[in-house]
This record gives structure tokens, C-alpha cells and sequence, in this order.
């Protein structure tokens, strides 16, 4: 299959190459774009197109439940797909480690790439991840936070306002579901041959909540020490 041919070919062409990312950046991120390119649409749409010669599956817009099902009808339904291009700001994070899973378990041969220009953040990196062979083009950018469920600073004020029980369960529950979280994406990047350290020291080193919020981006050198990528063309 065509799919597998082009893992292949892309396994034999890793080469040893570096790039800096993005020149314009925003003081609170600053190794990241101050605008990243990410697609504005509320739900993800998947597109199959032919680029260079070949058949790639243009991924873009927000990671909402039920993709990884979206994916799997999209490259069945179009055998000639070998590559993922995404462009995504993230959202619901089990379903990108849920896609992520599933392209690698049933899409083996499957190639993920950021192009040059376009941000995968957040839940968007676990799908990036759930390929075999993994590109970051030049000024592509492998975003990422801490992820967490605490995102809307305005529910947390209300419990806090609303007296010492309610902040104490709301804490609790956040503490809970951060933990199942990170258990699961742990076991992800074991499971997808991507060093642990990316958790460690970027994932869960980056505050995602309050006025400090910052993202980072990996440079070319990071994404392939951690195996976040693993070709370079």
C-alpha cells in the first residue's frame, strides 16, 4: 500500500539537520509565534488533497470528542492517504490521546507533519505523536502546556466566593482528573517511543492557568532529542 511505501521511503531519509522557530514571538511565550497558525474552526475538518505528488489529509480547526472515529472513516475511505498535516490549538485532550492511539494501532504506516508555518498545540501534539514516522518542517511548531482541566479561571472564583467546601471538593476533583491525566499520557508517550522527559521537562514544567499562562515550542533539536519527531527531510 502506498501508505506503507511512504514510511519506508521516510524511514531511510533521517537526516541530521537544525532550524530556530519563528522570529516573531510575544514576551510572555517567547519561543513561540506571537500569532500561531492554527485553524479557528470549533471542529476539527479533514480534508484529503494532493500535495507534491502525493495524498496527505489536511487536519485542521479544534480536537473535540469523537475524532478519532472521524479519522479512522477518512483514511479507510481513501487508501491513497499517506500523510497528516496538522494545524490544530488543541481542546478536549482524551480525544487527541484517543486519536493518537488509534492511528497508531490501526494506521501503522501513517506519517504526521506540522508544515512549515502551521502550530499543532496542546491535545493537537498527542495525535501528532500517533504516528510512526514523525515531521516537524522547519518553523513548524510543536506547542505545548501543562495540561489541565482548570481552564476557566471565572468557575474557580465562583466556588472560592461560594465558601471553603466548595473550593476544597473543586480542588480535590481538578487534583483527581490532573492525575488520571498524566497517568495516561505517560503510558501515551511510552507507548508512541517518545522520551518521558518531554513530560517532565516541558509539558508539566509549563503553568497553563493565570496571568503567567505560557506555551512553549520545541526548537528542531528539542523535538528530536525527546522523539517528538523522528525524520528530518
Amino acid at each position: 500500500m502506498k501508505r506503507f511505501r511512504s514510511y519506508l521511503a521516510l524511514g531511510a531519509a533521517m537526516l541530521c539537520a537544525g532550524a530556530a522557530p519563528g522570529a516573531q514571538s510575544e514576551n510572555r511565550n517567547p519561543t513561540c509565534p506571537a500569532s500561531p497558525n492554527w485553524a479557528a474552526n470549533q471542529v476539527m475538518t479533514l480534508t484529503p488533497l494532493d500535495r507534491g505528488g502525493q495524498r496527505v489529509l489536511l487536519a485542521e480547526g479544534m480536537i473535540t470528542a469523537g475524532l478519532a472515529n472521524r479519522l479512522r472513516d477518512a483514511l479507510n475511505a481513501d487508501d491513497e492517504i499517506s500523510e497528516i498535516w496538522l494545524r490544530s490549538p488543541g481542546g478536549d485532550a482524551y480525544a487527541g490521546n484517543e486519536a493518537g492511539r488509534m492511528l497508531r494501532t490501526e494506521f501503522p504506516g501513517i506519517v504526521t507533519r506540522i508544515p512549515s508555518g502551521w502550530a499543532c498545540f496542546s491535545a493537537c501534539n498527542f495525535v501528532f505523536m500517533g504516528g510512526m514516522v514523525r515531521i516537524v518542517e522547519p518553523e513548524g511548531q510543536f506547542m505545548v502546556h501543562m495540561f489541565t482541566h482548570t481552564g476557566n479561571r471565572d468557575a474557580i472564583r465562583q466556588e472560592v466566593e461560594a465558601g471553603t467546601d466548595n473550593t476544597v471538593a473543586l480542588i480535590g476533583e481538578i487534583e483527581q482528573s490532573s492525575a488520571q491525566l498524566a497517568t495516561e499520557d505517560n503510558d501515551f508517550l511510552i507507548r508512541m517511543g517518545v522520551s518521558r522527559r518531554l513530560l517532565s521537562e516541558v509539558m508539566y514544567a509549563t503553568q497553563a492557568v493565570g496571568d503567567g499562562e505560557t506555551r512553549r515550542c520545541l526548537t528542531q533539536d528539542e523535538a528530536y532529542d525527546y522523539n517528538v519527531a523522528n525524520v528530518r527531510e
